[in-house]
């Protein structure tokens, strides 16, 4: 089940989603002596990586933080890039003494890339995740139908238009055209191994996702809904995002 949580904005969802990454993380030196975390991207995540980074008594050479996904094609220098925004709001900020294990979405040779990720993530024990929902559902870029079987960790994936034209939707790219028709991605279940997935979702336009994937059955068809059946999922919703749920 979901412990879901409104806050009132988007401010306020940063910081929530902070506290608990942070605890998380500490929690994980504290036990283990290292941390492997995984860190996402987008409009919800711009106020929890900036708490994240200021955070005190956080020893970030002894974490290492995967990335959740990136556009096939997309070089580290486009707008767009999810490396580019997270080496900016994430690496730069903490002169980089975190371990940062980049998804190279313009390596020569997608599947390897895939390989390459798959041999370093292994059988690590993830602390922690933090994402977001789609606006049709999707968790990290599997779309639906998602696939909910396979076993790799990364996998490249086909982008489905519902997430293409959201990409275009938030100002990241021109034109539908220039949205890249793929993407390597974290597959579900590597994001279900995960102990604590922090998810922070908002506006309104997310509030169908959100209600399919916390109401509605559990299905490929709705990729976030897989996460009913994870043991200790966060998510937090604005207002707007929680508007459509019978049950809070």
């Amino acid at each position: 089940m979901f412990d879901i949580r409104i806050t009132e904005d988007k401010s306020a969802m940063g910081a929530a989603a902070a506290e608990l990454a942070i605890g998380a993380i500490r929690a994980a030196l504290a036990e283990h002596g290292q941390a492997t975390i995984v860190v996402a991207t987008g409009a919800s995540q711009f106020d929890t990586l900036k708490h994240l980074v200021a955070a005190e008594g956080i020893d970030w050479s002894k974490v290492t933080a995967f990335h959740l996904d990136e556009y096939v094609g997309l070089p580290v220098t486009h707008p767009a890039s999810f490396r580019k925004y997270l080496n900016e709001r994430f690496v730069q900020p903490l002169v980089g003494a975190v371990e940062f294990v980049p998804v190279n979405g313009d390596a020569a040779d997608p599947q390897a890339e895939a390989r390459r990720l798959n041999g370093l993530i292994g059988d690590r024990r993830i602390d922690l995740c933090l994402a977001g929902i789609g606006e049709n559902c999707h968790l990290a870029f599997n779309d639906p139908p998602a696939d909910f079987d396979t076993e790799a960790p990364f996998i490249v994936v086909t982008l489905d238009e519902a997430c293409r034209r959201q990409q275009l939707g938030e100002g990241w790219f021109p034109s539908l055209d220039a949205v890249p028709a793929r993407a390597i991605s974290m597959s579900i279940r590597q994001i279900m191994k995960s102990r604590l997935i922090v998810l922070s979702v908002p506006d309104q336009r997310k509030a169908e996702a959100v209600r399919d994937a916390v109401e509605g059955p559990v299905s490929p068809a709705h990729p976030a809904s897989i996460l009913q059946q994870h043991p200790r999922t966060v998510l937090l919703l604005d207002p707007p995002a929680a508007s459509l749920l019978q049950r809070r």
